[in-house]
């Protein structure tokens, strides 16, 4: 019964420290002590990564409705809710709510923007995704931009060079192990 006499004492000493508020032990003013963070601060890691940024199409009139398409990952630990913001030569145009950290099997979070264009002027663009929250431990992989400008040209013109509207560009973060995105 020796064993089960150390359990037992364990047990009361696991119960006793979550239990007894931290002030309390020291003879102090009663404070709550949290075991565990789960909004996303103290002490815990928190690292998001944009890692793939897809813009289709590249080459659209003034009134198209661009798509961006984005994998964000949830490097470390943590839980909120943040915005992603999508970015056209550095101002946001749109942004979107999505919750990371429920689930550590759910590192890889997508999201889709739909950029309506009607009061773009026309020019190039550059596109990039950005989603930071203000405890990130390495806020240098927070971005992401496409290198291939979006080109938008006034409704009904034809573009430079004689292409037509359409195709994708994607920039991909080189650290990033493609393999996980999947299907």
């Amino acid at each position: 019964m020796p064993g089960s006499r150390r359990r037992i004492w364990f047990a009361i000493g696991v119960l006793a420290t979550i239990a007894v508020p931290v002030g309390a032990v020291f003879g102090g003013t009663v404070k709550p002590f949290l075991l565990a963070d789960l909004d996303g601060g103290g002490g815990v890691n928190i690292d998001l990564a944009v890692r793939q940024v897809t813009v289709t199409p590249v080459r659209a009139h003034v009134g198209d409705v661009v798509r961006v398409d984005v994998v964000i990952e949830n490097k470390a630990e943590g839980s909120q809710t943040t915005s992603a913001h999508l970015l056209a030569n550095g101002k946001v145009v749109a942004s979107e709510l999505f919750t990371w950290g429920w689930s550590p099997g759910e590192r890889l979070h997508r999201l889709s923007f739909a950029w309506d264009t009607r009061k773009a002027p026309p020019g190039e663009y550059r596109i990039g995704v950005q989603a930071y929250v203000r405890e990130d431990t390495s806020p240098f992989d927070n971005r992401l931009d496409v290198t291939q400008p979006l080109l938008i040209v006034p409704a009904g013109s034809a573009f430079p060079g004689g292409g037509a509207a359409g195709g994708s560009a994607t920039e991909t973060d080189p650290r990033f192990d493609t393999s996980r995105i999947g299907g």
